[in-house]
């Protein structure tokens, strides 16, 4: 697989390196001269000096031929052009861009970057998840159909609590993919019944969420 990562600060070098070390064929683009001569001292002629928002760049680093364009710069509009040139210039098969700003993400899949990562929102994810009292975490946001993975703790207080899923009137579109029952991983069917103490996987658009917290938990 052909990846061209566009930013080289310590992400990019890093990803840079990881990439490699994993069998890929992979060019970095920095537009800083000192830090591409810096990363071509270490990493070889696999460095390009130069701006990744531009289409003369990209075409000279072989995006025609990209299977992933990866834009990992400081800059969220950076970010956004560099993405954008190499999907509808290069019909590169997949983008995956940095957000520094979590505000832009939503903004980021609309225009149709393929894979959008905010560290801010990982890192919120990864303390909703350490905080064992927190009874409703959303894990992950998928970019088809604006859909969201989310995970919910049963109580006895919870208003699915002892019902069937046939019994619940779950959103449209939203499906309970998973019940996690002490050390037992369900399917579920619309006759299982939701336990207290069930660990709900469920997925639903993210217009749906705030309703299917008042469904599941009681806070």
């Amino acid at each position: 697989m052909y990846i061209i990562v566009v930013g080289g600060g310590k992400v990019g070098y890093y990803l840079t390196r990881t990439l490699i070390a994993d069998g890929h064929e992979v060019l970095l683009i920095e537009i800083d001269p000192q830090k591409s001569k810096l990363y071509s001292e270490r990493l070889g002629t696999i460095v390009l000096n130069g701006d990744g928002a531009e289409a003369a760049v990209q075409a000279r680093a072989g995006a025609a031929r990209a299977d992933v364009v990866v834009a990992v710069t400081g800059d969220d509009e950076d970010n956004l052009v560099i993405c954008q040139l190499a999907k509808q210039k290069f019909q590169v098969g997949k983008t995956i861009t940095r957000v520094n700003n979590p505000k832009n993400e939503e903004l980021f899949r609309l225009l149709g970057i393929d894979v959008t990562v905010s560290q801010t929102n990982y890192i919120q994810n990864l303390i909703g998840q350490a905080i064992p009292e927190r009874p409703f975490i959303h894990l992950m946001n998928l970019r088809h159909a604006d859909l969201a993975i989310i995970e919910a703790s049963i109580t006895h207080r919870s208003p699915v609590a002892n019902r069937t899923i046939s019994e619940i009137d779950l959103p449209v579109d939203c499906a309970i993919a998973a019940i996690a029952r002490g050390k037992e991983l369900i399917v579920p069917s619309p006759d299982t019944v939701i336990e207290p103490e069930d660990e709900i996987i469920a997925v639903a658009h993210r217009r749906d969420e705030h309703r299917l917290r008042e469904l599941l938990i009681v806070e």
